[in-house]
């Protein structure tokens, strides 16, 4: 059963090169209400439990060191078919490969420095909404 909820994080690239606000734009022109969010920075342990699925792949270590490197905003955000739409608005991981108009497509730089995070699934919305906010933080 889909969800309407999904969770975000700026990047610590798009957060340097100060899309804060024009991401938030697109996201709430998208149709999503923003139901909690924090700016915030990720310690090196906060990054290698967020990413943990990736500790065997070869960029484990640049990932977690980019994700720590500088602040990001993290959010989480409703939406009918919340989690497959956002997927929709961010655009490929590639942003040579996303879609006109996508926030990638946009705002990222590279494969690595892709601006914005996006749950894949309705379960992984819920975990990661949880990794970064108390229920009481989420209206």
């Amino acid at each position: 059963m889909a969800t309407n909820r999904t969770f975000t994080m700026i990047k610590p690239d798009a957060v340097e090169n100060g899309h804060i606000g024009a991401i938030l734009e697109k996201i709430t022109s998208a149709g999503f209400k923003i139901v909690a969010m924090k700016f915030t920075q990720l310690s090196k342990r906060d990054a290698e439990e967020f990413y943990a699925i990736h500790k065997e792949r070869p960029f484990f270590g640049e990932l977690v060191e980019f994700m720590t490197r500088g602040p990001i905003v993290a959010a989480v955000l409703e939406k009918s078919n919340a989690v497959e739409d956002f997927r929709t608005l961010i655009g490929a991981t590639n942003p040579e490969e996303a879609a006109e108009g996508t926030i990638r497509k946009l705002y990222a730089t590279s494969i690595g420095e892709n601006a914005v995070h996006g749950s894949d699934s309705d379960e992984n919305a819920e975990i990661e909404a949880a990794f970064h906010f108390a229920g009481r933080e989420i209206f």
